[in-house]
């Protein structure tokens, strides 16, 4: 395995942090003691480290913050467009975020920002910046220096939307949040770390994605929302399955099905499925498992969907695969080309 220790540019990196929200961003007021966002135009007040790395840092805040529940594809949007706009003007950029939809966000914005070749890092803390024991002000240092990073060749050491959370750097349509407790709260259970923190950041080279030629950005700005999960449960009735196959308007879903794929072979789900399929719907296959993927035909269970017309989901994770299939109908493609760009590795987000 491949690892090398960062080293950053005789010229000043600058950085531009994007502050959407979330626990990383609180402060405790001093005369009431709750926590209120603070604000980023006096980052350096409230992290005074950060003088240390010697960067151009600029700031974007969302008016208002948001918490990272209320998250929607309008504020994907937004981080995209800013990213955009500013993405000639700086190295590298850092998103703060809130971690209940961290992973969801990093796999949407994955497929928005086509042809990215600078480093998007996604952090937040579990404890906020202003608490005694944060996370915070290390995520967001480490975060800094990561963006900044640079190659022997002078070329940005990570060239995707990556998350950062305590020790390890993970490809960001890898990620899952594993813990709701615990400083590394974030795992790519199908994908090896992209770097380790330690007394240094090693990085991974050979799991950081590269495009296969270097294009101008391209940001896609429309994500279709007439997608769905179903998750699949002993006990789910023909009447509760054929209701949520014809749900109005809807155009994909994704099945989270048992262990490598599976699901009932009742005649009556095969069917259901089958004829959801063939009135247009594209249905995607993946597993409820956090480690593994899907293997449609290494038994009965899993070989009648495939041959119901289910896409194989092979190792995604269902946070990639249901922002890929916004990204895809968002494009305003037909079903067929939907299955087809499903059963591809777009941006490194599934290995086939």
């Amino acid at each position: 395995m491949a690892t090398s220790t960062h080293h950053i540019d005789s010229s000043r990196p600058k950085i531009l942090i994007i502050y959407t929200g979330g626990t990383i961003g609180m402060i405790e007021n001093n005369e009431t003691g709750s926590l209120e966002p603070f604000d980023f135009t006096h980052l350096i007040d409230n992290v005074p480290k950060i003088k240390k790395l010697d960067y151009i840092i600029n700031n974007i805040q969302f008016n208002p913050p948001i918490d990272s529940s209320n998250m929607s594809p309008a504020h994907w949007r937004d981080i995209a467009v800013a990213i955009e706009e500013n993405y000639d003007a700086y190295d590298g950029f850092v998103v703060l975020h809130g971690t209940d939809t961290m992973a969801f966000t990093a796999s949407a914005l994955s497929f928005m920002l086509e042809n990215l070749h600078k480093p998007v890092i996604i952090t937040g803390s579990q404890l906020p910046i202003g608490e005694v024991r944060t996370d915070g002000e290390e995520n967001l240092i480490t975060s800094l220096q990561i963006a900044a990073a640079r190659d022997a060749q002078g070329e940005p050491m990570v060239q995707e939307v990556a998350i950062l959370f305590e020790n390890y750097l993970w490809r960001g349509n890898r990620s899952t949040k594993m813990s709701a407790d615990n400083f590394n709260a974030f795992k790519s259970n199908n994908y090896p770390p992209l770097a380790k923190i330690g007394l240094g950041i090693h990085f991974n080279e050979e799991s950081l994605y590269r495009v296969p030629s270097k294009r101008p950005l391209k940001v896609r700005h429309n994500m279709d929302t007439n997608v769905m999960f179903v998750d699949l449960y002993p006990g789910i009735s023909e009447k509760i399955l054929n209701h949520i196959l014809h749900t109005p308007d809807i155009k994909g879903i994704v099945f989270k099905t048992y262990g490598a794929g599976n699901a009932p072979t009742d005649k009556w789900f095969t069917d259901a499925v089958h004829d959801a399929v063939e009135r247009g719907i594209v249905i995607l296959n993946v597993t409820q498992c956090v480690n593994g993927g899907i293997h449609s035909t290494r038994y009965v269970t899993g070989d009648c969907l495939a041959r119901a017309g289910v896409v194989s989901g092979h190792d995604i994770t269902s946070e990639a695969a249901i922002t890929k299939m916004m990204y895809l109908f968002g494009m305003g493609l037909p079903a067929e080309n939907v299955k087809k760009y499903l059963s591809y590795s777009l941006c490194g987000e599934v290995t086939i």
